[in-house]
């Protein structure tokens, strides 16, 4: 039965690897966190960014907010259809899409 011995040079190039690994898989935790925490915030606290992650399929490229109502806002939206009048009211903790309709260029 044979003994191996792990000289200091092993040693530490193992635990250099291993604490840098262990920095990077906590970083990207750290990352991912804050990104589903800013989604989150951007569908409760800003209606303006909400319009964008409400209607992906829309393909949005341009809005201007119209009326700022406490609980509802209305923006005319640029779409890859054309212009739409979109309503987005507050829910008890969301904002959410309460209606759209097409506009005429």
């Amino acid at each position: 039965m044979e003994i191996h011995r792990i000289s200091r040079k092993r040693y530490s190039h193992t635990m250099f690897w291993a604490l840098l690994l262990s920095c990077v898989i906590v970083a990207a935790a750290a990352t991912l966190a804050r990104a589903s925490y800013n989604f989150k915030a951007a569908l409760t606290d800003k209606p303006d960014i909400a319009l964008y992650l409400l209607l992906p399929d829309e393909e949005i490229h341009d809005s201007r907010l119209i009326r700022d109502l406490e609980t509802e806002r209305h923006y005319f939206a640029e779409t890859k259809d054309g212009p739409k009048l979109v309503i987005l009211k507050k829910g008890e903790e969301v904002w959410f899409v309460a209606s759209m309709e097409d506009l005429r260029e």
